[in-house]
């Protein structure tokens, strides 16, 4: 073999090796991209994972804090709507109250309604001696049908009449002023206890008014706030 014929075999041998290398470089550099599309891709899906575990760990949080505001201004307006219903219902006890004071100016109206109290209390307590308390402005009132009172008792009771001292000494406080509103008030009515002042029965108006309103107070509450509850 000639030097001629060495050195093509040498050519063909060298672009066979770098055919073999070239193909190995693709191939390699097709790995790559191949194994750097994985890769990319992985990271881009984790990356989304992690954005979309914040977006909903925040949305949560969102929504738990619109939850916690609604309910705290639920409750503030619940709170306000029955305080706004506690006065409108003070003020039907004022007025009830007020109506009571206007009464008493009265005073054949007035003597009427002392004597069925007087009455009343006599029945509730039945006994023999007993002690009464008025206001002050009220005595000559109570004085006046204190003896038709015991009598219509003893009647009705079917006993002898009883004796009912009014105490001179103590008497119920007047009514409410604008210039004492906090201290203690009687708008009328009387006290009557035993002559031992061991039971005690306490019919003034204001106390009449406090036991009625509170009997009544579902029935008000029902009347005025039953539309507006539903």
């Amino acid at each position: 073999m000639n030097d001629a014929d060495v050195g093509k075999q040498v050519q063909q041998m060298v672009r066979f090796i770098l055919q073999e290398a070239d193909e190995k470089a693709s191939e390699i550099t097709v790995a790559a991209e191949e194994e750097f599309n994985i890769e990319k891709l992985q990271l881009v899906e984790s990356e989304k994972r992690r954005v979309r575990q914040e977006y909903e760990r925040k949305e949560k949080q969102v929504d738990v804090r619109r939850k916690i505001e609604y309910s705290t201004e639920l409750n503030a307006a619940r709170i306000k709507l029955l305080q706004a219903q506690d006065d409108v219902v003070t003020g039907m006890r004022e007025n009830a109250g007020e109506a009571l004071v206007r009464v008493t100016k009265d005073a054949n109206t007035y003597k009427r309604i002392l004597k069925g109290l007087i009455v009343q209390s006599l029945l509730r307590l039945r006994e023999p001696a007993l002690v009464l308390r008025c206001r002050e402005a009220d005595r000559s009132l109570v004085e006046a049908v204190l003896e038709v009172a015991k009598k219509e008792y003893a009647e009705k009771a079917k006993v002898n009449l009883p004796k009912v001292i009014i105490d001179g000494k103590v008497y119920l406080p007047p009514q409410r002023n604008s210039r004492d509103a906090h201290g203690p008030f009687c708008s009328g009515g009387v006290v009557v206890a035993s002559q031992d002042g061991k039971i005690v029965c306490e019919n003034t108006l204001d106390a009449r008014l406090s036991v009625s309103f509170r009997q009544k107070l579902p029935e008000i509450r029902k009347k005025l706030f039953s539309k507006q509850a539903s």
